[in-house]
This record gives C-alpha cells, sequence and structure tokens, in this order.
C-alpha cells in the first residue's frame, strides 16, 4: 500500500546523519527544539561506515601485523597469518557498535529519526521520499534547516566506480580477498593510508600521483619520513602521471591501467619516465581512485529554498553556518574545506546553538587535522610561512622522536615535533608532529593555542617520564633556547 503524502512540522529539520548532522540534531534536542533528522543511508555517514572508522581500524588490524612480522631487533620471530574475512568482521563489529550507538543518542536526546532523501520544495519546506516499494514520501515544514549531506569520491574519466576492478574507498575497505596488485590513483592522505594498508597486508602497490610528491598541501619536512617508509614498505610511485584508461588483459586476467604524462616533472623518486613524457602501462588486479571528494549538495533541490553554492557546489556558509538564507545552515563536508569530520561536528553544534539563540561561532584557528599514515601526522594552526605573512615574527622549536626515550622503546622514533610561535608575545601559533602517535599528541597543542598558551606555559607543564608527550614539551624548550635532550638553536 502507497503511504499517502502528509505534512508534518518541526522546528530544526537535519538532512544527513554524519558527524556533522548527527551532532546537530542531537545539540538541537539538549536545547529543547524540536528536531528531525533525515538520513538515506546508515546513522554515522561515511566517516562512521565507510571512513574514518573502518579505514583506521584495518590500518591498526594491519599495523599490528606487520609490527609482528617486523620486530626481529626487539627479539621477537613471528610470521603472522592473516584472516581478512575476521579481519572485515571485526571491523565491522566496530562499526555497528557505533552507528548504534548514535541511533540511540539520538532517540535519548528526543530527535525523530526518519530514513529516506530530503530534497528542499520551498524555502521553509521538504519532501522526503521513503526508501523500498510503496513507501511514499511526505512534506515536512520546518523553522530551520541544517544541510549536513556530505561529499562523495570523485570519479575520474574512464574510472566507473560501477566497474567490478576499479575501487573507490569505500569499496576497498569492504573487499573479501586481498589482490595481488593495486594501483592508487591519488597521493592524497585517503591514497597514503590505503596504500599502507595493502603494502602491510603484502599486495604489490603502485601509487600514481600528477604532481611531484605524496599528500599536497603539508610540508616537505613532514612528509619526507611518510615517503622513506612508503618505500620501505615497498610502495612504487609514478608522479608526474595521471590515469587515462584501463583494459582487460584477456588472456593473462587482471586489468592494464594507462597513465599519461601530467604537467608536471617527476621528482621526489618517481619515475624517469614522468620527464620524459612517455606513458606508463601497469599491470594490476585492482585499481583505487583516491583523488579527492566533492559535496553532495545537487540532490537536494536547493533552488528550491534559494542556497547559494560555490562553482564547486559547496554551500557558502559565514562563521555561524548560515547559508545566504538566515534560517538555513550548512554543516561538514558540504560546507567546504577542510573536509574533516570533527571540523563538521564542531560546526553542527554551532549551527545548532545559533538556532536556539545562543551567541555561538566557528572558529578554526584551534582546528586540528591528522594523517593516518605510517608514520602518523598532525597539525594545528599556523605554520612558519603562515605566521610570518600574518605578521608575526616567528620562532620554532624541534624536537626529533630519535631523542625520545618512550619513542626508542617503541621501535618507532622517524620523525619529530615542531611548535611556531610569536618571538616577542611568546604565543604558540602553531605547531606540526610527524611519528609515533601524532594525532594523539597535536591534541596538547591544539589545547594550548585555544587557550592562548605561551611557550613558557608548554615549557613549564611538567610532562611524565617517559612518554612521548615530553617530545612536545622538549619543542617548546628549543624554542626559547633551552632544551634539554636535543640541541638547542
Amino acid at each position: 500500500m502507497v503511504v499517502g503524502d502528509v505534512t508534518t512540522g518541526t522546528d530544526v529539520l537535519v538532512i544527513g546523519a554524519g558527524p556533522a548532522g548527527y551532532v546537530a540534531a542531537i545539540r538541537a534536542g539538549q536545547l529543547d527544539l524540536d528536531v528531525t533528522l533525515v538520513e538515506k543511508d546508515a546513522y554515522g555517514g561515511t566517516c562512521l561506515n565507510y571512513g574514518c572508522i573502518p579505514s583506521k581500524a584495518l590500518i591498526t588490524a594491519t599495523d599490528v601485523a606487520h609490527d609482528a612480522a617486523t620486530a626481529e631487533e626487539m627479539g621477537i620471530h613471528a610470521e603472522p597469518e592473516i584472516d581478512l574475512g575476521e579481519m572485515m568482521a571485526w571491523k565491522d563489529g566496530v562499526v555497528d557498535q557505533l552507528t548504534g550507538g548514535v541511533e540511540k543518542l539520538c532517540k535519548a536526546n528526543g530527535v525523530t529519526l526518519l530514513e529516506g532523501t530530503a530534497r528542499f520544495a520551498g524555502e521553509n519546506t521538504a519532501r522526503v521520499s521513503h526508501s523500498g516499494e510503496g513507501q511514499g514520501s511526505e512534506s515536512l515544514e520546518f523553522e530551520h534547516a541544517v544541510i549536513a549531506t556530505g561529499s562523495r569520491p570523485i570519479e575520474i574519466p574512464n574510472f566507473d566506480f560501477g566497474d567490478e576492478p576499479v575501487l573507490d574507498s569505500r569499496q576497498a575497505l569492504a573487499l573479501e580477498s586481498v589482490p595481488d596488485s593495486i594501483v592508487v590513483v591519488g597521493a592524497g592522505y585517503i591514497g597514503m593510508e590505503l596504500a599502507g594498508v595493502f603494502a602491510k597486508l603484502g599486495t604489490d602497490v603502485t601509487v600514481i600521483e600528477m604532481l611531484d610528491s605524496i599528500l599536497p598541501g603539508y610540508d616537505d619536512d613532514l612528509k619526507r619520513p611518510v615517503k622513506g617508509r612508503a618505500n620501505d614498505l615497498g610502495i612504487d610511485f609514478e608522479f608526474g602521471y595521471t590515469a587515462s584508461d584501463w583494459d582487460e588483459r584477456d588472456d593473462e586476467g587482471g586489468i592494464r591501467v594507462v597513465a599519461e604524462p601530467a604537467d608536471h616533472a617527476a621528482a621526489d623518486g618517481g619515475s624517469a619516465d614522468a620527464v620524459e613524457g612517455e606513458r606508463l602501462e601497469l599491470e594490476t588486479e585492482k585499481v583505487l581512485v583516491a583523488v579527492g571528494r566533492q559535496p553532495v549538495s545537487d540532490t537536494l533541490d536547493l533552488e528550491e529554498a534559494g542556497v547559494e553554492t560555490d562553482d564547486a557546489g559547496f554551500v557558502e556558509t559565514d562563521s555561524r553556518a548560515r547559508t545566504n538564507l538566515e534560517h538555513i545552515f550548512a554543516v561538514g563536508d558540504v560546507a567546504g574545506e577542510p573536509m574533516l569530520a570533527h571540523k563538521g561536528s564542531a560546526e553542527g553544534q554551532v549551527a545548532a546553538e545559533v538556532i536556539a539563540g545562543e551567541p555561538a561561532a566557528i572558529d578554526y584557528q584551534a582546528m586540528p587535522a591528522a594523517v593516518f599514515t605510517d608514520p602518523e601526522i598532525g597539525t594545528v594552526g599556523m605554520t612558519e610561512p603562515e605566521a610570518a605573512e600574518a605578521g608575526f615574527e616567528p620562532v620554532t622549536g624541534q624536537f626529533p622522536f630519535r631523542a625520545s626515550g618512550r619513542a626508542l622503546t617503541t621501535g618507532d622514533s622517524d620523525g619529530f615535533v615542531k611548535v611556531v610561535a610569536d618571538e616577542e608575545s611568546g604565543y604558540l601559533l602553531g605547531a606540526s608532529i610527524v611519528g609515533p602517535e601524532a594525532s594523539e599528541l597535536i591534541a596538547e597543542l591544539g589545547l594550548a593555542i585555544e587557550l592562548g598558551a605561551t611557550l613558557e606555559d608548554v615549557a613549564a607543564t611538567v610532562h611524565t617520564h617517559p612518554t612521548l608527550s615530553e617530545s612536545v614539551m622538549e619543542a617548546a624548550e628549543n624554542a626559547l633556547g633551552h632544551a634539554i635532550h636535543t640541541l638547542n638553536r
């Protein structure tokens, strides 16, 4: 039976239940607003179901196997046997626990959950089409709306994610068997993280990147240890190329990926072929396309509400997460860079609080970022050039993990902690870390920036010994010229 069209009302309509949307819905519920949350796929969005959480689960699992297999220096000799099916089942269990928790938290905070696809039908109206035959649709009248529809992987010409050997990140995280070989198109954070996972599973990995190095946007000194570790894992790189096509190898199985020279010279250990301008043909079993993500804004009929986007499809917002319409907000990936789950969650809280009449605004000054490569990268605040451009006289301090007793006891001492401060005032302006647990260690420095701490504050804070966090203290001391366990500049 087809459900007849009905119209209901809500104070706040949230479209999308990812980290930005469900946080906005829960916070709005806590503020005694009537909230309806619409999700077409799975609660928790891409992050919990197909991105952040499953990828980090597999990174951890493959790290355990790799560490056990390469610990001869510690007197440990092992040959781990990996059962990918069991590994995937464990990963799925983690995901199910978290997504189930999101649903329970929403209901506990009074949020009404609707499964379906929402489209705007006016400035204060949306239509929700329910999935499943005969489920029909309904209209929702809202006082405020929060757009939190996230992003999707970018496809490139001739590489359709519907073709069996062509994978996006979601498909790569759900493989039932370990491929013998894989070509990864794109050396950004998604490509590099998954290249490491497959290499540690025993797959032959080749990364194609149109630019001249990995991880565009990150400083060379941060990328260097990551590139070195990737080389140690046997990952091959072809810089200065763009993947142009693929075809099946009729007699031998697998596929052949064709890459054409880009307008960039090969460097950082890339193939000389890129400089010579010759095209590449790479034989492989699978190809993973990880060239970035694009906003999911084209499914919303935004023009019906009058919501504006930029040329790339991102919904433009102000510091309070409002679009060009004061009663409609946008948060998370759909609202633009940086595409970070925690950034989306922060925006979701701000949107809910603004709707409730509270004086909230988004402050990106201490917004951290992390790349879960091997080793990890963590950054927050300004780099040294950015600080100089902003009018500061930057002073820096650095501490290498090879001088950290705790890092040496873990067998992982590549990398460093670097802090950037204003020389006159001593205020901490930014920090970057490459090395073990960088994604965890960066939080202390983010808090320091948020609180307006100085180098003296960080250096004078006694840190537990022996810990990796001592490296943060030592980097601040180095900037002041009195580090104990490294030479001062």
